[in-house]
């Protein structure tokens, strides 16, 4: 599958039938909400967990050096939080160009972490099967690379370090994602 997903995401899932969608955030998407929303809420996904195993050419590196970012990746018994914002439809016309690179838009029950309830909303996962996708690696390797990756939107290190903090300041704890900050901020500051 090619790594630009803007046609097939809107021919596989039209939304212009819909007044609104909660959209589920788990990324940049928490910290960097560069689009209109009707509301904003803490959430969590069951059954899925945050790994740096995307690559990207687009954002946080070029064609000829993508950086590293996120996608899902299916794990049962496991919750994985972030930010769900009510939308529009055609804020998807933006979001679809944002998330373009490898990633295809999922529908999920969304849970609310403050609040009882769920709903359903959309999230973009990247697959294996799609030209961006990076694999596994170990903390360190993805550390590396990380440190090492910048692209039109800025330093690689700059959005696990944003991540890292929104995280903290919603009260959850990635194991994934302290790691490669851990091993990244000892690369930039050997005393660490």
């Amino acid at each position: 599958m090619s790594h630009n997903t803007i046609e097939l995401n809107r021919q596989r899932q039209p939304l212009d039938h819909l007044s609104s969608v909660w959209l589920f955030g788990y990324g940049s998407l928490i910290y960097k909400a560069d689009f209109p929303y009707l509301q904003r809420k803490p959430a969590c996904i069951y059954g899925w967990q945050r790994r740096f195993w995307q690559g990207s050419h687009d954002h946080r590196g070029t064609p000829e050096a993508p950086g590293r970012v996120l996608t899902l990746v299916e794990a049962p018994g496991e919750r994985c939080a972030g930010m769900a914002y009510e939308v529009t439809p055609d804020t998807f016309e933006h979001l679809d160009h944002r998330e373009k690179n490898g990633y295809l838009r999922v529908f999920t029950p969304l849970a609310w972490l403050h609040e009882t309830g769920q709903t359903q909303g959309l999230v973009y996962l990247a697959s294996a099967d799609n030209e961006a996708y990076l694999g596994p690696a170990s903390d360190t390797e993805i550390a590396r690379h990380i440190a090492a990756s910048k692209g039109p939107s800025g330093e690689n290190s700059e959005y696990l370090l944003k991540l890292a903090d929104a995280l903290r300041e919603l009260g959850e704890h990635d194991e994934h994602v302290f790691a490669v900050e851990r091993e990244l901020l000892g690369l930039m500051n050997p005393e660490f």
